[in-house]
């Protein structure tokens, strides 16, 4: 995926995200959301190694590598931003404190299952993080990801393959070319791409899609 998609559909994100809000951002495409939060909006941003406030990415050749996201990247304060323990960052996750968390994943279901921690492939590398701590912790999940696999198969599933991070977790999900939302009936899709048409993305997605008044037409 280009950087300018990654781009865009970070922007998505971020018109989602309400003034107040508690918003933790995973590592990869996730962090790219704080470059697109509007600066008059009252947002509190919560990485998982323990900061809390607002920031974006630092320019290049500004880096302060005291100050990094949970992907270890380079990023620039704004003034009331805090640091904190990393056992008090984990106490808000599992605490009930986020109100958001935005996460990559590999697959999701039809019932918002989260699988993005192991492939389950002998020679991968497990990746557990802050992941399943979020996933049950914060009160909506937003999962960002390529509509498609390496293989071109749909990584919205009717069950996911891979091991689970999470039960029924995922709330909304953003990819290339639409906006889903999963409620107890299914996946709604609730915005597309300009572009990409209602037949054309059931075609290349493996569950059933529901479409908001307006877009299945």
């Amino acid at each position: 995926m280009s950087i300018d998609i990654r781009n865009q559909i970070a922007a998505r994100v971020a018109r989602d995200i309400p003034e107040g809000a508690y918003v933790n951002l995973g590592i990869g495409l996730p962090t790219l959301i704080a470059n697109h939060l509007p600066r008059d909006k009252d947002i509190f941003l919560h990485s998982e190694n323990g900061v809390l406030g607002r920031w974006q990415a630092a320019p290049a050749g500004e880096e302060d590598w005291d100050m990094i996201n949970a992907g270890k990247e380079a990023i620039q304060i704004q003034p009331g931003t805090v640091f904190f323990h990393h056992a008090d960052s984990f106490g808000m996750m599992r605490g009930g404190h986020i109100d958001i968390c935005v996460l990559g994943a590999f697959q999701v279901s039809e019932r918002g299952d989260l699988a993005n921690w192991h492939t389950g492939k002998p020679d991968a590398i497990p990746g557990v993080g802050g992941a399943m701590d979020l996933a049950i912790g914060a009160k909506r999940v937003f999962v960002v990801m390529e509509h498609l696999d390496r293989n071109g198969q749909s990584k919205l599933l009717p069950t996911c393959s891979y091991p689970l991070t999470g039960l029924g977790c995922v709330s909304r999900v953003y990819t290339e070319y639409a906006t889903f939302e999963i409620d107890s009936q299914g996946v709604e899709v609730i915005e597309l791409v300009d572009g990409m048409t209602a037949s054309d993305l059931q075609n290349i997605t493996a569950v059933p899609l529901r479409f908001t008044s307006g877009l299945a037409g």
